[in-house]
């Protein structure tokens, strides 16, 4: 299997009536997906694109994009996907970089991505809804292009909290390798009923979903945006087997499930969580409610999303993410880069299948992060001795308040068991005395009140003295990304330190 859309191309020879794809009442089949792909894939070839070119696609999670990624791949494009919220001038960069040929995107995403194109003398392609599309007697492509295992497939942007972007380039090998490791350690029949509101231009829903789910023949269930209800509703409507999200999601359907039980959930099977750490709370309220565990994994944008799962088979360790994946090694190292004994706290390191083959015209970021085979990924962590990985926090996220280490993962997990505390996420601020002050940025319920000085008190019974939140900032919602992930570089440092004399609890304006 070299071209990622020969699994679904040959699914549409064996079962073309099973539903592929599916957004509410829209429903693509094997057969008429394979049509529309081979016709997209026509549609792209004529406008020049040849193997090995990048195009750009801005899309939402919806059948189109879908169509329109698989058509690319099928004339053997390497395609970037992007935020569809991305500015002119964020798309001009990726182009930029990327060498982009073509763009395509949503015509509802449409109008930043247009003006790059028209500034830049490129061919741009407005998507419209798959009913519109051209009948069935227009050009289409016969068959797809061959690629080699070490053509890169995707090139995917990070989020650039340290400086521009990066392009990591995920290889034919690298896509089409998540779903093999996957299979064993999820179990996957050959018709799982998958169903996500994550962003599709994002590595998880990208690769850890939709291609896993057509790879082996599943159906996928798209929603965008993501609304609790609905999602719920889809769930229990499509008889869903296998739910993916982030923390953020599993957390506003508790919210959200007053009228519903574990009858309603009855074929889930799975409910798979990543893109960050899962609080120990949500878990256990989520299977109290749902009948069904969150079982989480561990991947990043230069794995494809792919490195850890939980062990189907293991007992239940809320706070872990699993053990490696099959053909997966994980270390923990020291900062001079020697591997470290079990339960001992270090930055980890992976290597495997899914591991990119480097950054984008970024030779010395490739050196610094790829060694040996082995990518060094900024987070810090432990494994215990069944080889299960517990992440701490990254590595730019450890607080150093008066000499003294502190985790703010470990300082969330206690204040997510207040029961006033929907969300939060804990930072660290400058300060003149300790060098940095430990700040917490919260959402309450709904007609909740916050008494600064009791929850202070409430969490020195849980944390020790130097842990604990001297400042406290209360916000009607915390800022994220499209997957749903806290964004805590988009919290306001400098409001925060204004608040360090007095460590004031401010209630913000309905």
């Amino acid at each position: 299997m070299a071209n990622p859309v020969a699994a679904l191309w040959k699914g549409a020879d064996t079962y073309p009536d099973r539903i592929a794809v599916r957004s509410g009442d829209r429903i693509l089949r094997y057969g008429d997906l394979r049509a529309r792909i081979a016709r997209s894939a026509a549609r792209f070839a004529a406008l020049g694109v040849s193997p090995g070119d990048r195009v750009l696609l801005v899309a939402p999670s919806i059948p189109e994009f879908v169509i329109a990624y698989y058509g690319l791949h099928t004339i053997g494009a390497t395609i970037i996907t992007v935020n569809t919220m991305s500015t002119t001038h964020e798309i001009d960069y990726v182009v930029d970089d990327s060498g982009t040929s073509l763009i395509v995107a949503w015509h509802e995403s449409a109008a930043a991505a247009d003006l790059v194109a028209t500034n830049r003398g490129l061919p741009f392609v407005e998507l419209k809804p798959f009913e519109d599309d051209p009948a069935a007697d227009a050009p289409s492509v016969d068959a797809y292009v061959e690629r080699n295992d070490h053509d890169t497939a995707v090139i995917l942007y990070t989020s650039g909290t340290t400086g521009k972007p990066k392009g990591a380039q995920l290889s034919i090998a690298n896509v089409n390798a998540a779903p093999i490791a996957f299979r064993p350690a999820l179990r996957l029949g050959d018709e799982e009923r998958w169903a996500t509101a994550l962003p599709l231009f994002h590595c998880f829903g990208q690769v850890v979903v939709m291609h896993n789910s057509l790879t082996w023949g599943g159906s996928l269930s798209l929603l965008s945006p993501f609304a609790p209800v609905e999602f719920m509703n889809r769930i229990r409507d499509e008889h869903v087997t296998i739910a993916c999200g982030v923390p953020t999601m599993w957390n506003a359907m508790l919210q959200n499930a007053s009228g519903y039980s574990s009858d309603d959930f009855v074929d889930l099977r799975l409910a798979c969580s990543g893109g960050a750490s899962m609080p120990g709370e949500v878990i256990r309220a989520f299977a109290d409610k749902f009948g069904c565990a969150i079982l989480e994994g561990y991947g990043l944008t230069e794995t494809a999303g792919t490195a850890t799962f939980r062990d189907l088979d293991g007992e239940p360790k809320v706070g872990t993410v699993g053990p490696a994946l099959p053909g997966f090694t994980i270390e923990i190292r020291d900062p001079d880069g020697t591997p470290l004994a079990a339960d001992e706290v270090g930055e980890i390191f992976l290597k495997g299948p899914t591991v990119m083959t480097g950054y984008w015209n970024r030779p010395d970021a490739t050196a610094s992060e790829l060694v040996d085979g082995w990518l060094r990924t900024g987070d810090i962590g432990a494994m215990d001795a069944d080889g299960d990985l517990r992440i701490i926090d990254r590595a730019k996220d450890l607080i150093i308040r008066g000499g003294y280490n502190v985790y703010p993962r470990e300082v969330e997990e206690v204040l997510y068991t207040h029961p006033d505390i929907v969300e939060v996420a804990v930072i660290g601020v400058p300060d003149a005395h300790y060098g940095e002050e430990i700040a917490a940025v919260i959402a309450l319920r709904p007609d909740a009140v916050l008494d600064t000085d009791s929850l202070r008190g409430w969490a020195k019974e849980r944390l020790s003295a130097y842990k604990v939140p001297r400042i406290v900032h209360v916000v009607d919602a915390l800022p994220k990304g499209a997957t749903g992930k806290i964004l805590k570089r988009a919290i306001d440092r400098d409001s925060l330190r204004e608040l360090s004399s007095t460590g004031t609890g401010i209630r913000q304006p309905r």
